[in-house]
């Protein structure tokens, strides 16, 4: 049986969110599987400020997705943007909402809710007099600076849609992006700063801009690196922000209305713009921050994943700011300028609740204990962790080193596509499990199917399904809504699947095994192997290439490249082949390990059994089953030689 660690005392101790003890978790999880519509309904008007409060809660069912998205609270009107700053001037006007910590230790700004109000107010007036208004797209291409929050609340305000494209990614991803989603305005900086080297930002906004129609670009100064504006396009924000009117009377939207687009790789190379609504997904990212990290009012919380992600949307700006939280912004890296660089921060600004990623813990537990205990950490109340599953021995790592046991540690389990977390710990009411996500947060109704289909029932390991619809929950693929039923619900008709995996303990608990589809998990950055392929295959030196995830011991997920080459390989063919790979997808995108083979392994009909490939990308050989359906069998010999497996 695994061990099971209590909620400590001091988590328990003055618990504040809506749930704060086992029999509110059990009494609010029947509440919103009885009746989850009247049950969301009634939160949403407590928890949001409404123009027009609605009195509408779910309208429409999976099994009706295909004709009609679903909707929550279609009749209500808001502005999200009176949630996360108006409402809290009266009350909480002078305390901290955004603490920046930039690149350098040290570099620390502070703004106010008052003062975060007049700096959305002033954006929202630039972007109007740039002609952004209700339902225009606007892409923001930004690194970790108050201003891309500032960007996202500015949109928000004047009821355009924000589509948030992560800093690291290629002229070529930003590009499609842009195209995708009908962009008239970017918002982006001259350079980024990250772990001590510059990313020009600037420059390879330029670059995917080349021959599309966006009329306006809005550049942040931060470095002041001199970078090249192009003249009637390119407006420096410092001209044009600082000088606007501090005051703006938010535009009015349906809760249906989309509040922005975010892409997410998915089993193809296109990737999916997943909308997300005013209403919902704000109650959603508003209620789970509050309940999984019992948010408190005196609370520092550092969420220290970045804007162009979803963690970012929801735990570092929806969420936190909703909640009249004082919400950290972070430029950096957990290794500069050392191991130490967390638990700094966490000493110099007191935090509370921190949640991280088991890519960077299992990194800095590489480094030993000695830079964490150099520094107090005794402010700590809650530890979480997002983005893939965490292995036991990180979490215990992360639970005793890092929280000295006083902690409780919340390993989120959730999507892109979910808006926030499903399946979670919640603080000061859960006892924990080293690995498991544990327990579904109420309104998440999970179902695990075998490899019949069959519901599993009690125990058991299959694939997670969730059979009802929730709040936060994206509704559609921005212009494709034929490619959302068929990559959610096409699989299993009336029910979401999720791509992944689970397994459920005997008591409820429930393991997180990882992706069952075409998407790798690398550090908590999904990557579609079809995007991998495509990169590879546009090179002069590669006929066909097929890529796998195998286990990592720091990334969770490392990416196999198999390739079948037009020629002999040339020196530095890794090298060349990871190049093309940046540049297609983006500086994350890496291989960790190319195998040069002289086929694929194909059906007669021309498949290719990808289950070959990943099992020897695991090192599990001598489980390959039957191989004689394959043209050629013996290509897998060649396959194993050629992967060292």
């Amino acid at each position: 049986m695994s061990e099971t660690y209590e909620v400590p005392e001091q988590v328990r101790r003055g618990a504040a969110g809506p749930v704060r003890t086992r029999e509110e978790y059990l009494d609010t999880y029947h509440q919103a599987q009885n009746d989850p519509s009247g049950y969301w309904l009634q939160c949403a008007k407590h928890h949001l400020s409404w123009r027009t409060p609605p009195t509408l809660g779910l309208q429409g069912s999976y099994h009706t997705i295909a004709e009609a998205p679903l909707r929550w609270f279609a009749d209500g009107r808001l502005n999200v943007t009176e949630s996360c700053l108006d409402r809290h001037l009266a009350t909480r006007g002078d305390k901290v909402a955004i603490l920046w910590e930039g690149d350098e230790p040290g570099n620390v700004r502070k703004l106010t809710y008052r003062e975060l109000h007049a700096e959305v107010c002033r954006a929202a007036n630039a972007l109007a007099a740039l002609g952004v208004g209700v339902g225009d797209r606007v892409i923001i291409y930004m690194g970790m600076v108050p201003e891309a929050a500032v960007a996202m609340l500015a949109c928000a305000r004047v009821g355009a849609v924000h589509s948030v494209v992560f800093g690291g990614f290629s002229a070529d991803s930003l590009r499609d992006r842009i195209i995708d989603c009908g962009a008239s305005v970017v918002i982006t900086q001259d350079e980024g700063r990250r772990g001590g080297r510059s990313i020009p930002l600037k420059a390879t906004t330029d670059e995917a801009c080349d021959g599309q129609s966006v009329r306006a670009v809005l550049v942040y100064r931060h470095t002041g690196t001199p970078v090249q504006m192009v003249e009637g396009r390119d407006v420096w924000w410092q001209d044009v922000v600082p000088s606007a009117a501090a005051t703006h009377t938010a535009v009015e939207v349906g809760a249906e209305d989309p509040l922005f687009i975010l892409y997410t790789s998915g089993s193809t190379g296109k990737p999916k713009g997943l909308v997300h609504t005013s209403g919902g997904y704000l109650l959603w990212a508003t209620w789970t921050c509050a309940t999984t990290f019992d948010l408190r009012e005196d609370d520092v919380f550092a969420c220290v994943a970045d804007i162009g992600w979803i963690t970012g949307h929801s735990y570092i700006v929806y969420g936190p700011l909703a909640n009249g939280a004082t919400t950290l912004m972070f430029e950096s890296t957990p290794l500069h300028p050392d191991a130490g660089r967390y638990w700094d921060m966490v000493q110099r600004h007191r935090i509370t609740v921190f949640y991280t990623a088991p890519t960077a813990i299992r990194a800095l537990a590489a480094h030993g204990t000695e830079p964490v205990q150099r520094y107090d950490r005794s402010s700590l109340r809650v530890l979480g962790t997002v983005g893939e599953p965490i292995n036991p021995d990180a979490w215990r790592w992360y639970h005793q080193v890092v929280g000295e046991g006083r902690c409780n540690v919340v390993d989120t389990w959730w999507q892109t596509e979910t808006g926030g977390h499903m399946i979670t710990p919640i603080a000061p009411v859960t006892a924990t499990k080293p690995g498991s996500a544990t327990l579904p947060l109420p309104g998440v109704l999970p179902k695990l199917l075998d490899d019949k289909d069959r519901e599993i029932v009690g125990p058991g390991e299959g694939r997670l399904c969730i059979r009802h619809p929730w709040p936060g929950q994206a509704r559609t693929v921005w212009g494709d809504h034929e490619r959302y039923v068929q990559t959610y619900f096409g699989t299993f008709p009336g029910l979401y699947f999720t791509g992944d995996g689970a397994r459920r303990d005997e008591h409820g608990y429930f393991w997180i095994t990882g992706r069952v589809d075409d998407v790798i998990n690398v550090a908590g950055h999904r990557m579609g192997t079809a995007e991998f392929e495509s990169a590879l295959v546009s090179t002069e030196l590669v006929a066909e290439a097929a890529v796998v995830p195998f286990p990592h011991d720091v990334k969770g997920q490392g990416v196999m490249a198999y390739v079948v080459l037009r020629g002999e390989a040339p020196a530095g063919l890794a090298d060349q082949l990871n190049g093309v790979c940046r540049t297609a997808i983006g500086a994350h995108a890496r291989i960790d390990r190319l195998a040069v083979i002289p086929g694929l392994p194909k059906t007669r009909s021309g498949k290719v059994m990808r289950r070959i490939l990943r099992k020897v990308a695991e090192g599990r050989s001598d489980q390959l089953g039957d191989v004689s359906t394959l043209a050629d069998p013996s290509v897998v010999q060649a396959i194993i030689a050629a992967a060292g497996s």
